[in-house]
């Protein structure tokens, strides 16, 4: 893995959970991450209780646009999570791979997209525990 490890995160219509969890990961991991997220098949545009729940946490993803999944950005990856696309996302091989099961907020009520947006919220905080803990080499170093 890089200095700045790559995470991708794919969904069907990246309109919804894939910028959710790319948002938090921006927010969480700043300049130490480099966030993409995709689509297999990309939306018109985001979900906008998807924005209306986003910015209830302070994080603005109304400039957002749903972006369709280049080679480029699953090669260079280094962990990829995929949210609900099945076979519709292809795989890269020697790639790290997380499958998070998430329900689908397009057409839910803002209750239930608030709900989904914390369960990714949790799930990105646990992925970057341990993608950015330190090494036991750095850990070990007092100069």
């Amino acid at each position: 893995m890089t200095d700045r490890p790559e995470v991708l995160f794919l969904c069907v219509h990246n309109a919804g959970r894939s910028q959710m969890a790319a948002a938090f990961a921006r927010e969480f991991g700043g300049d130490r991450v480099v966030v993409h997220s995709a689509g297999s098949a990309p939306g018109e545009s985001l979900n906008p209780a998807v924005v209306q729940v986003m910015k209830e946490k302070g994080i603005d993803i109304s400039n957002e646009a749903p972006r369709k999944l280049t080679d480029q950005m699953g090669l260079h990856a280094d962990v990829i999570v995929t949210m609900g696309c099945g076979d519709a996302c292809p795989v890269y091989p020697g790639k790290r791979y997380l499958d998070w099961d998430l329900t689908d907020p397009a057409g839910k009520d803002v209750e239930v997209v608030r709900q989904i947006r914390d369960d990714i919220e949790r799930r990105v905080r646990g992925l970057f525990d341990d993608l950015l803990k330190p090494s036991s080499q750095e850990e070990g170093s007092h100069d």
